[in-house]
């Protein structure tokens, strides 16, 4: 159990490491775009289609991310005031309702990237694949997130400095 525990982090952190990098090499590319067209009127014919690229990779992944923190945008007004019974229920709902939009991203996502393999990028003229998928790739480790939450596991890897965070009880 300790070993599968420490492959499920280091994936984790690989997913984590990857979404991060994504951030950061997009600001990279852009700062530069900027400096270059400013300053020598120069435009590499790539930047604007890679940036893209990494802007969808890092939205997805930041999104399965967020699933595992439990930092999703919840109205609690009504939640809060609900008995602890149906609160524990509404949980279940909400990590039922979640897995199922991550077997949806995985199931169509890969359905979508299949369908534009043939279909390329105009400036690298990479297939156009590449752009999506990550949905598949996100939609499992939501799926994934959403089940262990489900079966009340504690996703939660960053906490503040307080030490809270919001796992299922």
């Amino acid at each position: 159990m300790r070993r599968l525990k420490r492959l499920a982090i280091m994936i984790d952190s690989v997913f984590e490491n990857v979404a991060i990098s994504a951030l950061l090499a997009m600001t990279l590319i852009v700062v530069v775009q900027v400096v270059t067209r400013k300053l020598w009127h120069h435009v590499f014919f790539w930047s604007e289609e890679i940036t893209l690229l990494l802007l969808v990779w890092f939205s997805f992944m930041g999104m399965a991310v967020g699933v595992r923190e439990r930092l999703h945008l919840a109205v609690t007004t009504v939640a809060d005031r609900l008995p602890a019974v149906l609160r524990r229920w509404l949980d279940r709902l909400i990590a039922l309702s979640t897995l199922a939009f991550g077997l949806y991203l995985v199931k169509y996502g890969w359905q979508f990237a299949e369908m534009q393999r043939d279909v390329t990028l105009a400036a690298t003229k990479w297939p156009n694949s590449v752009l999506y998928a990550v949905m598949p790739i996100a939609g499992a480790m939501v799926a994934v997130y959403a089940l262990l939450q489900l079966f009340g596991v504690d996703t939660v890897r960053h906490r503040d400095e307080d030490g809270e965070g919001t796992p299922l009880e």
